[in-house]
């Protein structure tokens, strides 16, 4: 499955020829991982011209902990941050950005600054449509992410994230997005608990054989801590595990925070798996 994407500012994206990493880029005080380091306007640019460097493929940019027990921000107060960062990234960045947000008027705003891709963890399903209808009218690859409140499934994991996407994909075409610019994201961490991580992760092959290209966003998540028993800054080998496992099984892209290690074994791994 390849695609290649283009867009007015002459960036491009080839999909499919090669497993692609994005670099997580979180300009918020609180995320669990790395919260207050690249929450200044210089240091923000300067990580994202470091993880470019590195490796990435794609910068995503995040204005929101989505961390458990953090506060969620209203659209204004996440643009306003969101827009501190995200001019400066756009101009330093080589590679196409991503934007990571559930609200369609910080999506509006961002595709109009120049974003490429918008990222949203509820897949199309927080709103009412905007969110979609601000991707159709923009023509951005999107990306559909599983979630819900709680960790509760009334009944196979699997078959419960299938219909998740069934749903937004629905959302997606139903108001214009076009079909080649949707990719989906199972939402690790999301809406599951350490068990279920794992089963998903294990049974990655069963969402990879779907007809869309899949993210995988393992980057030191709690069940990696849970399993090794280390704090989220000590969880890159056990991320790059995760990471190539599911390369294996057919992902196309990463997210990570740790750009170089993972493109290293993302690209070891892709000529081991070239036929």
């Amino acid at each position: 499955m390849r695609r290649e994407y283009q867009w007015d500012d002459g960036k491009t994206l080839l999909l499919g020829a090669q497993t692609l990493v994005m670099g997580v880029l979180n300009v918020t005080p609180d995320s669990f991982s790395d919260g207050g380091q690249w929450n200044t306007a210089e240091a923000a640019v300067r990580h994202a011209a470091e993880m470019i460097c590195d490796g990435a493929d794609i910068i995503d940019v995040g204005a929101e902990s989505t961390r458990p027990g953090s506060r969620a921000l209203s659209a204004a107060e996440e643009k306003e941050r969101l827009f501190q960062f995200l001019p400066g990234v756009l101009r330093c960045s080589s590679v196409p950005v991503s934007v990571d947000t559930y609200h369609w008027e910080t999506a509006e705003a961002a595709v109009q600054a120049g974003a490429h891709i918008l990222n949203d963890i509820w897949g199309f399903q927080k709103d009412r449509g905007e969110m979609a209808e601000v991707a159709a009218e923009a023509g951005v690859p999107v990306i559909l992410m599983h979630n819900q409140d709680g960790t509760e499934y009334a009944g196979d994991i699997i078959d419960a994230i299938k219909s998740f996407f069934g749903r937004s994909i629905e959302i997606a075409l139903a108001h214009g997005v076009k079909e080649e610019n949707i990719i989906l994201d199972p939402g690790i961490g999301f809406g599951k608990d350490g068990k279920q991580n794992l089963e998903v992760i294990r049974r990655i092959s069963e969402l990879t054989a779907l007809p869309y290209p899949m993210l995988l966003a393992p980057s030191r998540k709690r069940f990696i801590g849970e399993v090794l028993d280390l704090p989220a800054e000590e969880r890159d080998e056990g991320t790059g595990a995760v990471c190539v496992w599911g390369q294996s099984r057919g992902c196309a892209m990463v997210r990570v925070h740790n750009v170089k290690m993972t493109a290293r074994m993302i690209k070891m791994t892709d000529a081991l798996l070239a036929e």
